[in-house]
Formats: C-alpha cells, structure tokens, sequence
C-alpha cells in the first residue's frame, strides 16, 4: 500500500492531536475560514473553539486515503471512524493554501 504524500499543512493538520486545537491552529492563516456541518468559523481562535467543541464532543481518528487538485484546490478524502452517528464516513476536505498554510478549509460528506 502506498502511503499518500500531502503538502505539508494539511499533513500537519491530519497529523495534530485531536484534542490539542491549539497544534490545529498552527496550521491555518490568521484569517482563515472553516465550514464544517453547517457553520462556519473564521480567524484563529474560532478555528481553536471548533476543533475543542469537536474533540469534547466525538473521540475519533481521521484515514486520509485519496488527494486531488481542483481549481487551486486540494481536495483530500479520508475516513473518519469515531463515536458518533453513522460512524464511519468519509469525508471530503477541501483545503486552499496560502503561503505555507492552509487559508480555508470546507468539510463534507
């Protein structure tokens, strides 16, 4: 099996510890925007309060399995496998770098 190669900010961000949103944040512009299940969140420490929610709430584990570029876009699929509904899924990220870092990121199904 070969083993996916990422750019460097989305293997950091797959790599961060679930429950360390600040190691999550160090992947992302200041600016930077997330949509996930319908919210989004801009700017670091909305990005922080996200990823802590998320951990407080689910205890889960994240297989990226497939990486395409659209329009600028890297495009990672991956299956999440947890303690929440309809578990597992997988699920498409939607990263947009920017100089080294990820800009904005969109999760869904």
């Amino acid at each position: 099996m070969s083993t996916l190669s990422l750019p460097e900010p989305i293997a950091a961000y797959f790599a961060a510890d679930q429950h360390n949103p600040e190691a999550f944040a160090h992947c992302f512009t200041a600016q930077a925007v997330v949509k996930d299940e319908g919210h989004t969140y801009t700017g670091l420490a909305a990005i922080k309060a996200w990823k802590a929610a998320a951990s407080t709430r689910y205890s889960y584990t994240t297989a990226p399995f497939a990486l395409e570029r659209q329009d600028g876009v890297q495009v990672v699929r991956a299956q999440v496998a947890g303690n929440f509904p309809g578990s597992p899924v997988d699920l498409s990220y939607r990263f947009r770098l920017e100089r080294g870092l990820i800009a904005s990121l969109e999760i869904t199904a």
